[in-house]
């Protein structure tokens, strides 16, 4: 069985310390905050922190895709070791990052006839796209080929649910997820809404609730709608955040009263994830019957 690696982009949201112990390859995205660029690669917590700052003190922020030169440049130097790729990219419905990481594909196939690239678009965002790559992981260490790890991995986008509730309406509305108006009543009022990433891979408003303790429990209530079958199955529970790091353990704290589940990954929201839906941002991702 022909060896490969398994690589992602830096929309993952992994921790540093995962990305070293499994040795991933990251594709970057770009960022600007105040008009100075930045590269979205694995950066600490205080870094992110700063970042959320400035974004609350009314920093403008700005994010690129990643590029065809620099996914391209990552694959050449995995095939110039003689592995196949296997390459799992952030949500079409959100970014071009995919269609670039195809494009460098099809670029490389002519130079290394004799290795694989698979693409697959993961439809996936922040750590619900590392949930999907932990998974791929897991089979990989498990001695799946290549050829089966992408087959699941196709087969189960749609089972990786993503459920996300914002602290502050504006981000959304900068963004032209919601209208200024709602952004301005809903705000007076104290509205959370509860969002999640759709089977095209595009973030869509679920539900509104009052107060923000009330969306971190009807994250929980909607993971009890969503998760059916899988609901008896041993799984790991990933949290990203938008540097609120309290919320973010209070609903691990929730979940796992509720399910029982101890694997639990939590990590900040980097650049690219956070520039759009802001301080504040709670996601659950996990694996469930619906997304």
């Amino acid at each position: 069985m022909a060896s490969y690696v398994i690589s992602t982009d830096t929309s993952c949201d992994f921790p540093l310390d995962y990305v070293q112990r499994h040795q991933i390859p990251l594709v970057s995205l770009y960022y600007s905050i105040d008009g100075k660029d930045g590269v979205n690669g694995c950066p600490k917590s205080e870094e992110l922190k700063t970042f959320y700052q400035k974004m609350r003190e009314g920093a403008e922020t700005k994010t690129q895709q990643a590029s065809v030169e620099d996914t391209e440049k990552l694959f050449r130097q995995i095939l110039e070791t003689g592995s196949d790729v296997l390459h799992i990219a952030f949500s079409s419905g959100l970014s071009g990052t995919a269609n670039a990481a195809r494009l460098a594909a099809e670029t490389l196939r002519e130079e290394f006839p004799d290795r694989k690239i698979i693409v697959i678009d993961s439809l996936c965002a922040s750590l619900g796209q590392g949930l999907l790559v932990d998974y791929a992981l897991r089979m990989k260490d498990e001695g799946k080929s290549m050829e089966e790890t992408a087959q699941w991995v196709q087969d189960h986008l749609q089972n990786i649910c993503h459920l996300f509730t914002v602290d502050d309406l504006k981000y959304l509305q900068r963004g032209g997820r919601i209208s200024k108006t709602t952004a301005l009543l809903g705000t007076m009022i104290g509205i959370k809404p509860v969002l999640h990433v759709d089977e095209e891979g595009k973030l869509v408003p679920l539900s509104k609730v009052r107060g923000r303790k009330q969306s971190i429990q009807a994250l929980v209530d909607k993971m009890e709608q969503n998760i059916g079958s899988y609901r008896s199955q041993k799984q790991p529970i990933f949290i990203s955040h938008g540097d609120c790091e309290e919320d973010a353990k209070y609903l691990a704290g929730l979940v796992k009263e509720r399910f029982g589940y101890d694997e639990c990954l939590i990590n900040i929201i980097g650049p690219t994830i956070g520039a759009h839906a802001g301080p504040g941002t709670l996601a659950l991702f996990f694996l469930g019957d619906v997304r």
